[in-house]
């Protein structure tokens, strides 16, 4: 297989090939029509420029080859015009590839653009659970190498391999209907032998090339594993160690692309075999025809320029062909994407939610991310408008799965969740999200200034809007300390500003979604004495304008709540105001106890 290098997809995604993904792309070429009608016209332009080619050749050689007086005439007319016509058909063999690959392009383009977008769009519109299971740089990878197979395989199913085998047949038919029967059936003998064993070496090599990447892949985990843990390495006096597995690894990998170049030997081997073959057996039937005068020979140079013609595109058939099929594994493996479906649906036609006031009623909700393990058992609770309702209780008591299930990121297993008299499960996710602002426990940020993340809340909202949140969450004298003020770089995932500057930055985003309800998701639990009292100025500032619901774990933070939620296995073991639950003397009294003590 010449040029063979590593295709694009992982080569134990080559055994299960579904060819049926071809059928899924044809929706998103038909778009430009007219454009692929045109690029299969210059299509047939150029492939028949390319037969026509060695005709004009044959035709040179034999006027150059003619008698004297002939050759007089020859040397001076025939033989120039036949070779400007063989310049211009040349030239429009390679104009007419040229404008099919330039007109095709657009098609090839826009169909990567459309499915990469679907599967983006389609990837966000799942559920929480299957975002909590998927693997960020292995879906992304699925899409990248998608995408990129879509090119490949329009690009040589299209252009290369079905133009090839269309040429094939008309110079089978042209040998056939110019010369002899037997020139045609060497070329198809050839040429299912040809393809044949590219087919079955190729497949042969799948397994070499498998343990190559295995060994490839296995060797750099090392590598990095070992790197990244540089200081364990050092404490432990295991350099020698280390790089005595590295070189273990190594040696396998250096065994397997031994194994890869004999392989691609023997293909190469076996390819030029047939090749040799084919072009000595028709060189030999045009010399036994040129030498009883019945061609001529022009003819002679006419037989050996088709078949290598015919051999040129075919020896890269076995590149092609693994590649093709690693293509067809990626495209599958993205449509794949496509075909799963989120367990949190919308009902059809579902309607919009409107929130004016930001009541919230739950009524005997039970959930359980596994059957086997019930997280919330009969939870029933109702916060008025504008009330600051707080939720305390030990680790997996079920606080922050409230807050999802509020949000609809999960279905409810039984029970009803209602906001403002509608039930959650009935309208749109998308509008009854739009009611909702939460500020999480751990604030990711995007990669961009401060001003950036903060107009992620409402990405319509003014200037001065970003600002006025700004002010509300208390950040715009720290944003004044800084030389390029809200145009400052928080860095990945925000690692450049503090967790309190995170925090502050969440709430004035949560803040400029102007929600009807806000959620804070233990917003202090990881800062320091100083850190948490800003966050709390901000949340006060905004109390009254929202429905607060706060999951806390410093009960300090909540004791000025409107009602107190004590959840305890899943249940509301009790509920009521800062000094209704101390007079309890029961588990919200014994954490205030111990938290003071602490």
């Amino acid at each position: 297989m010449r040029g063979a290098r590593r295709g694009s997809g992982d080569a134990a995604d080559l055994d299960n090939v579904d060819w049926s993904s071809l059928k899924e792309l044809i929706p998103f070429m038909t778009e430009f029509k007219g454009r692929i009608a045109l690029a299969l016209l210059c299509l047939v332009g150029a492939k028949m420029a390319s037969v026509g080619l060695p005709f004009i050749l044959k035709y040179v050689v034999d006027q150059l080859n003619g008698d004297t007086t002939e050759q007089l005439q020859a040397l001076i007319i025939v033989p120039i015009a036949l070779l400007v016509a063989y310049g211009v058909v040349r030239f429009a063999n390679v104009l007419f590839g040229e404008l099919r690959d330039t007109i095709f392009g657009r098609v090839t383009e826009r169909a990567m653009r459309r499915v990469g977008h679907k599967v983006f769009q389609h990837l966000h519109s799942l559920d929480l659970a299957y975002h909590l299971n998927r693997r960020t740089g292995g879906v992304s990878r699925d899409i990248e190498r998608g995408v990129s197979g879509i090119s490949f395989l329009m690009r040589f199913m299209i252009f290369n391999i079905v133009p090839t085998f269309v040429e094939i047949g008309m110079i089978m038919v042209l040998l056939f209907w110019n010369y002899s029967v037997w020139y045609a059936v060497i070329v198809l003998v050839s040429v299912v032998a040809y393809v044949g064993f590219s087919v079955v070496a190729t497949e042969w090599r799948t397994d070499t090339i498998r343990q190559m990447n295995r060994a490839e892949s296995k060797s750099s985990t090392r590598s990095v594993d070992s790197l990244l843990n540089f200081e364990t390495v050092k404490y432990f006096n295991n350099e020698d160690y280390e790089a005595d597995r590295y070189d273990e690894n190594l040696a396998d990998w250096e065994a397997a692309r031994r194994k890869n170049r004999l392989t691609l030997f023997g293909l190469n081997g076996g390819q030029s075999l047939i090749i040799s073959a084919a072009a000595t057996a028709s060189m030999v039937l045009a010399a036994h025809h040129v030498s009883q005068g019945i061609m001529t020979i022009g003819d002679f140079v006419l037989i050996n320029a088709l078949m290598m013609q015919i051999f040129i595109p075919l020896n890269f058939l076995g590149f092609v062909y693994r590649e093709m099929k690693g293509s067809l594994a990626n495209i599958d493996a993205m449509f794949a994407l496509l075909r799963v479906e989120s367990s949190v649906k919308d009902l059809p036609s579902a309607p919009t939610m409107s929130v004016a006031e930001g009541a919230i009623e739950f009524n005997a909700v039970s959930f359980a991310y596994h059957p086997e393990r019930p997280i919330l058992k009969g939870v029933s609770f109702k916060v008025a408008p504008k009330q600051k309702v707080a939720i305390v209780g030990g680790s997996g008591s079920g606080k922050s799965t409230i807050m999802k299930l509020l949000f609809r990121f999960y279905d409810v297993s039984s029970g009803s969740i209602i906001i403002d008299g509608q039930d959650t499960s009935m309208v749109s996710q998308k509008s009854l999200r739009q009611a909702i602002s939460v500020v999480p426990q751990d604030t990711v940020l995007f990669n961009a200034s401060i001003f950036e993340n903060i107009q992620y809340g409402n990405v319509d909202a003014s200037e001065e809007q970003v600002w006025a949140a700004i002010s509300m969450a208390y950040l715009d004298d720290f944003i004044k300390q800084l030389p390029e003020g809200a145009e400052t770089q928080v860095g990945e995932r925000g690692f450049k500003l503090s967790g309190g500057e995170k925090q502050r930055v969440a709430i004035a985003r949560a803040i400029l979604k102007q929600p009807k309800i806000m959620i804070f998701d233990e917003a202090t639990s990881s800062l320091d004495s100083r850190a948490e009292q800003r966050i709390l100025q901000a949340m006060e500032r905004v109390r009254g304008d929202y429905t607060s619901v706060v999951i806390a774990h410093r009960l300090s933070t909540i004791v000025d709540s409107d009602l107190i939620l004590v959840l305890e296995k899943g249940q509301i073991a009790e509920q009521g105001t800062h000094a209704q639950l101390l007079a309890l003397n029961g588990l919200y009294a014994s954490a205030w106890k111990l938290q003071n003590s602490d």
